[in-house]
This record gives C-alpha cells, structure tokens and sequence, in this order.
C-alpha cells in the first residue's frame, strides 16, 4: 500500500505540473481536475461519458464554479468536451491525433535516451535501476494499473536525468492526452510484460553508454505502443 500511495503521489505531481498548477496545487480547483483527469486516465471514466458536475459539487462541497474551472483546464488538455447547453463529457479518444503524438513522442523519447547514455551519473543510473525493479514487481503482481504508474514515474525520471529542461517541457506539451493513451495500450494482453522486457534491454543499453542502441530501442518502444492502439501490433 506504501508502495501504491507514492506511485499516486508522484502522478500527481505529474499532471499537476502538466496542468501548470503548481502554485495553487491546494486549490479546491486542482484537486479536482486532479481527480477527474485521474479517472479520464486510468479509465474509470470512458470515452464518451457524462462528467457529472452535479456529483463533484457535491463531492468537494463546492458551488459549480470550480467544478466547471477545473473542467475547462482539461477541456484544454483533450480528455474533456464541454457542448454548450449539455453535460460536460469526456473526450471520445477517436479526437486525437494519435499517429501524430506518437510519432512526435517517438523523437524526444530517443533524444532522452540519448542524453541518458551522454550525461547520467552512476547514481542516477542505479536510480533507474530502482524504478525498474517496481515495474517488475506490478508485472509479478499482474497489476497493469500499478505497472503503468510505475512505468510513467520511470521514464518522468529519464527525463529528470537527461538535465535538458526544454526536451521536458516539450514532452509535457503532449498533454494529459498522451497519459490515458499509454494507459490504453497497456491494457492489451501481454503488452505489460513485453514493455518491461523491452525497457529491461533499453536500461542495459544505459548502463554500457550505448547511445545508439538506447535511442532506437527508446523510440521503438514508443511505435510499438502505436501499433497496439493503431491495431497493426504483431509480436
């Protein structure tokens, strides 16, 4: 449980700061596009379904002020569609611009990995290596939802250590969007095992300082996710 609330707490972080909220993360307005995009992401809340503002005002003691504010922030991110004069609902994932995010993802994912091998500590590399051990654990465990969390914290992490602030804030502009898509495709039979493995040989690729190799396998772990949404994946 320990393990499950820090994973939580650091996706939190996460969208809060690509929600560029980090100097009213206490507001009553964040704490809600927090738990609304949270349950967009992991999918409690489909594609296609009322977000009930009634509920949340309720939920948070709250007028429908902050509610309808919050929603407005991830109407801009792409997980919430606001009609006019209906209910606010949640973004059909079809609206997105799948091939393009991932191919632009595909990029910066091989640039980072690219850093990693250039400027890493061996510190940070057995950092890495820490996260990596709790992806294992939620793919022992057959936790997809664990394994996912623990699989964004890790690659948040490469970003960390590449040290090259624009590349992160590049990767943040894909917005929450990007989030309950990789969550998505995690949701494929034996597509959590194939991940680890293959962050498993992009690590060792980090640690011999194989620039090369860890920018094609960083990349291509991106494509493949891509053609498990697209529905072309074959392994």
């Amino acid at each position: 449980m320990l393990l499950e609330g820090l994973q939580r707490d650091n996706a939190a972080a996460m969208i809060t700061r690509m929600l560029r909220l980090e100097d009213r993360k206490e507001s009553l307005v964040a704490r809600i596009a927090l738990d609304v995009g949270m349950r967009i992401i992991e999918g409690e809340l489909e594609p296609g379904g009322d977000v009930n503002s009634v509920e949340l005002s309720t939920r948070f003691e709250t007028s429908r002020t902050p509610v309808r504010e919050a929603l407005v922030l991830l109407e801009k991110q792409g997980l919430v569609e606001i009609p006019a004069r209906r209910r606010p609902r949640v973004a059909q994932l079809s609206e997105a611009p799948v091939e393009e995010i991932y191919a632009a993802r595909a990029l910066l994912t091989g640039l980072a990995a690219r850093r990693v091998c250039e400027r890493a500590s061996e510190d940070q590399l057995a950092d890495l290596g820490d996260k990596l051990t709790v992806m294992r654990a939620a793919v022992a465990a057959g936790d997809a939802n664990a394994y996912f969390w623990a699989n964004v914290d890790y690659n948040d992490l490469v970003v960390d250590v590449t040290g090259d602030a624009v590349l992160g804030d590049l990767l943040d502009s894909l917005g929450l969007r990007v989030l309950q898509l990789r969550h998505r495709s995690m949701t494929y039979p034996r597509r959590m095992e194939q991940s680890l493995a293959d962050h498993e040989r992009c690590y060792e690729a980090y640690r011999q300082r194989d620039a090369e190799l860890a920018t094609a396998l960083s990349s291509a772990i991106v494509n493949d996710a891509y053609r498990v949404l697209s529905g072309t994946y074959a392994r």
